[in-house]
């Protein structure tokens, strides 16, 4: 997480946050199909999440 907090008067106050999963975007690999017989035996048929951001903006009074 990387934030930074304003001060906007002396009761007012915004803060804003990002956060960032999976940098690289190397996607992580699902397990192999372990299925004897199959044609897809050994096969990798799944990735898991991409690259996510998020960003958020907090208003404190």
């Amino acid at each position: 997480m990387v934030g930074k907090a304003f001060a906007l008067s002396e009761s007012l106050h915004l803060e804003f946050r990002t956060e960032v999963f999976n940098v690289s975007n190397t996607p992580p690999l699902g397990a192999p199909n372990m299925v004897l017989g199959n044609p897809a035996f050994g096969t990798i048929t799944s990735a898991l999440d991409p690259r996510v951001f998020e960003l958020a903006l907090k208003l404190s009074f």
